[in-house]
């Protein structure tokens, strides 16, 4: 279990988005960003299960910390949902997704396949050109972490790469 020594979360008032996540372990390490598609269950003291691989990926990578964020702010654990809201993205999302990139030395983007839907993917791209991931899916977009291989190291994501 990861000892932290901060744990935060910031919610919409409603609850039912999810802006920003974050854990440090070590304030002498370099933080990361990781960009997901939408979260999920964890909040400001529970982890879910890509937070974890997230936070491993980035330890394994020498970094002190994981800044979470998604391109889409609603959160479910069905992805679907996603597509029948009016805004899955969440009014205050590109301000919190601005806020913490003078707080990182890497972004990794992890949005798997659904990233183009309202061009979202796109427009992070566009946000931030200089992006890293995991994996690149067959259909060009980073691939998520849940189910990849622990041994892989970030690499420079490019826009429209395909596999």
């Amino acid at each position: 279990m990861l000892e932290c020594i901060e744990k935060g979360a910031i919610f919409s008032e409603c609850g039912n988005y999810r802006y920003l996540l974050w854990r440090i372990w070590d304030i002498d390490k370099p933080n990361v960003m990781f960009i997901g598609l939408n979260p999920s269950t964890a909040d400001e003291t529970i982890d879910d299960n890509t937070i974890t691989r997230c936070i491993n990926f980035a330890k394994q990578a020498g970094f002190g910390g994981v800044y979470m964020v998604n391109l889409f702010a609603y959160r479910s654990t069905d992805k679907s949902v996603l597509y029948q809201m009016n805004d899955p993205i969440g009014h205050d999302n590109d301000k919190y997704i601005n806020s913490v990139l003078d707080k990182v030395d890497k972004v990794v983007a992890c949005w798997g396949n659904d990233g183009q839907y309202l061009d979202r993917s796109q427009h992070i791209y566009n946000l931030i050109p200089d992006l890293y991931c995991l994996k690149v899916n067959k259909n060009g977009e980073p691939a998520h972490p849940l189910y990849l291989s622990s041994t892989l190291n970030f690499r420079k994501y490019t826009r429209r790469e395909k596999c």
